[in-house]
């Protein structure tokens, strides 16, 4: 038994890494062709490295009959991260507000400088289908 050893512990450990194995990448999203085209804003101003502190985010051209904003954050640099997001309660006012994105909502945190990330919003109907969609870029940390 002792020659098998070290090989059923290999295998052992083999089977439980790719069992336990996270797929960092989030699953892509089809957005119909005619779905309107939204601007978004938003600023790294005031959040910290390493948060789960959403900024403000600022959507226009949001779409009528639009019931929910879903919001994914990706890291451009390193695009199998999954940076998470949220959704909210559309309200008309066009401005998702700082911190509204809570549970799965993972902040940028680039390790040793500046990363870019990539903000995107999607306007959805109260079917579920998805009418509106834009997208914003910035470097984080912001340039001082």
């Amino acid at each position: 038994m002792k020659k098998w050893y070290p090989v059923v512990l290999f295998t052992a450990a083999l089977i439980l890494a790719v069992g336990c194995a996270k797929n960092q990448n989030p699953v892509k999203i089809k957005i119909p062709k005619n779905a309107v085209t939204m601007d978004v804003d938003f600023s790294w101003e005031g959040i910290p490295a390493c948060s789960h502190e959403s900024p403000e985010i600022r959507v226009s051209k949001v779409p009528e009959g639009t019931e929910e904003l879903r919001v994914r954050l990706k890291n451009i640099d390193v695009p199998a991260w999954n940076q998470g997001g949220g959704k909210v309660k559309h309200d008309g006012s066009g401005i998702i507000p700082a911190g509204a994105l809570k549970l799965g909502y993972n902040g940028p945190c680039p390790p040793g400088g500046r990363q870019k990330y990539e903000f995107s919003v999607m306007a959805v109907n109260a079917e579920g289908v998805i009418i509106g969609f834009g997208k914003a870029r910035q470097s984080f940390p912001p340039k001082k």
